[in-house]
């Protein structure tokens, strides 16, 4: 069911997607392509803002704060997985993997190999900062808009 506390959360999680991804860029290899790199992370931020986010709004100011770092969290979480999941279909494409197993294998070292690379401080401190706002505001939508 659709309300302000799912829209604010989507909102909010697609804007720290959107800041979060180009904090990551300049991190990556110089010959990486980005392709759809952000505009699938934005809408990963909009997916976590209504699933998770959206429905455990309206809880207290503790709650809300709790919720946002589960929303970035979560964000970062499926972010990380989708862009693995990528890098291991174009590497399948290019041969690289004998069989289906050591590719399913692949997605976990790739994300693992992506999380190192971003875990910085600048990233981390972005993403509980955001995490804090996300959850306020969303809790403030919850309560002033019913």
């Amino acid at each position: 069911m659709p309300t302000a506390a799912r829209l604010m959360a989507a909102i909010c999680l697609a804007i720290v997607a959107c800041i979060i991804s180009f904090m990551v860029m300049p991190l990556m290899p110089e010959s990486t392509d980005f392709g759809y790199f952000v505009p699938l992370n934005i809408v990963l931020g909009l997916l976590v803002g209504w699933i998770v986010m959206g429905r455990r709004a309206g809880r207290g100011t503790t709650a809300a704060i709790n919720n946002g770092l589960t929303g970035v969290f979560v964000l970062m979480l499926w972010g990380i997985g989708v862009q693995a999941i990528n890098e291991m279909m174009r590497l399948a494409m290019r041969n690289r993997y004998d069989g289906p197993f050591e590719a399913i294998v692949a997605i976990f070292k790739i994300g693992a190999e992506f999380a190192v690379i971003i875990a910085t401080v600048e990233i981390g401190i972005a993403l509980l900062i955001s995490a804090v706002i996300s959850g306020l505001l969303t809790e403030f939508a919850s309560k002033r808009w019913r």
